[in-house]
């Protein structure tokens, strides 16, 4: 009874832990878009000030009024840039405090060729000593396949070409090797 307890203790235990750690990455998902957000509104009081200063320069008037009006704005993006760069901050700190497995690319791999079509296997002689030393002691590592597929008319089958791998017990070398590079 005690240990049937003690099971449901600890799976609520995890599930909790994955719920903290869910809302760990929402507020730092909500911090980020916090950032994102402020710093858009810092870049289009921005714009706005540039758009406000060319367009007095082209048509209107010199006067102190338009130079104080201006000079609001320049204040405005100046306030708009400070929660931006303090929004920024607080998205970093959101950012380190979550931890985020990292992107993995996958090889490209293609799908084997069914299993009902009829093989054919080819071996490649593999050599009988050692092209390093000279040795016969050679071990079989594993093997290689590579399967093609040919098409006769109105039947397939798969070829499947099988290279051994060998290393030599005495000097620790595979021969395959060497014979790849020639």
């Amino acid at each position: 009874m005690l240990l049937a307890m003690g099971n449901e203790v600890q799976a609520e235990i995890d599930s909790l832990r994955q719920r903290l750690a869910a809302a760990e990455a929402v507020a730092a998902e909500v911090a980020r878009v916090k950032a994102i957000n402020a710093a858009l509104e810092a870049r289009n009081a921005l714009l706005q000030l540039q758009k406000e200063k060319m367009r007095r320069t082209l048509f209107g008037q010199r006067s102190e009024r338009t130079r104080h009006l201006l000079d609001q704005m320049e204040l405005t993006f100046e306030e708009c840039e400070t929660a931006a760069s303090e929004d920024e901050a607080l998205a970093a700190l959101a950012a380190v405090k979550t931890n985020v497995a990292p992107f993995e690319r996958k090889r490209p791999a293609r799908k084997p060729l069914p299993e009902h079509l009829p093989r054919e296997r080819v071996v490649i002689a593999s050599p009988d000593a050692c092209p390093c030393c000279g040795s016969d002691r050679l071990c079989k590592l594993g093997e290689d396949i590579t399967e093609t597929l040919e098409v006769v008319p109105r039947q397939g089958k798969v070829i499947q070409t099988v290279r051994e791998k060998f290393s030599c017990r005495d000097c620790e070398r595979s021969p395959n090797r060497q014979r790849r590079s020639m």
